[in-house]
């Protein structure tokens, strides 16, 4: 088992910035490809980022690349996302997820375990 607990949510302006945190404990952390979800009012869960186990893959949706930074400290057990230039249509619950799958993925139905999520809410 490997338990995630989320970080960092909050309100912000739009423009502004924020730093989502995801502490992991259990197993090994560096075993795990990590990915950054989330989930707006009405909508599906999206991929939003995703690192693999070493930290040298990175994957971004296309929305994200450019104002989103995923990175991992495996000695912390800790995977962040740096989330700047954000817009209200941001607004969402932000879940970290683990998978120990040979690949980094980008698809919700590979991530074996999951935080309970931080809300973000971009104001206009």
């Amino acid at each position: 088992q490997v338990q995630l607990v989320e970080s960092g949510g909050g309100l912000v302006q739009a423009g502004g910035s924020l730093r989502l945190s995801c502490a992991a404990s259990g197993r090994t952390f560096s075993n795990y490809h990590m990915g950054w979800f989330r989930q707006g009012p009405g909508k599906e869960r999206e991929f939003v980022a995703g690192i693999s186990r070493n930290g040298r893959t990175l994957y971004y949706t296309d929305s994200m690349k450019g104002r989103f930074t995923i990175s991992r400290d495996n000695a912390k057990n800790t995977v962040y996302l740096q989330m700047n230039s954000l817009k209200p249509e941001d607004t969402a619950v932000y879940y970290c997820a683990a998978d120990s799958g040979a690949l980094l993925k980008m698809t919700t139905t590979t991530y074996d375990y999951w935080g309970q999520g931080t809300q973000v809410t971009v104001s206009s």
